[in-house]
């Protein structure tokens, strides 16, 4: 109850027989075990979750928390939080993540990027010090 992280669950799922062509935005848990041709978005959000199954494709941009692959993604990847990539991923595109699982088999064609989320946060002197310190 006090401390615990809040569990994602999956809300929605596009199922297998399904082909989506257009963006998706979620918030919550998505499976996809059908074909998006578009952007996987979910809102911002840190228990954001999305299932990409054996047989899923997804053509686009893929932007959650929690990101588990077990089918394909042709498009960038970010996952804010943690990406799972089983032994059937695949993935054709540049990966930024915080955290990475990935299992033998699985395959990313693009670059892996670790944590580039966050931007560094610049301080400037102020111009007494400046001033002291020529």
């Amino acid at each position: 109850m006090f401390g615990k992280k809040a569990k994602s669950t999956i809300d929605s799922l596009i199922g297998a027989t399904t082909t989506i062509t257009g963006d998706v935005h979620f918030k919550g848990g998505l499976r996809i075990d059908g074909i998006v041709k578009g952007d996987v978005i979910a809102e911002a959000d840190e228990v954001s979750m999305l299932v990409i199954s054996e047989h899923a494709r997804v053509e686009g941009e893929v932007r959650v928390a929690h990101l588990l692959v077990n089918g394909e993604i042709v498009g960038p990847v970010i996952s804010s939080a943690l990406l799972e990539l089983q032994p059937k991923a695949r993935i054709t595109g540049d990966v930024t993540y915080k955290a990475l699982e990935m299992h033998g088999g699985a395959i990313v064609s693009g670059k892996l990027t670790h944590d580039v989320l966050e931007q560094p946060v610049l301080k400037l002197a102020s111009p007494a010090v400046a001033a002291n310190n020529t």
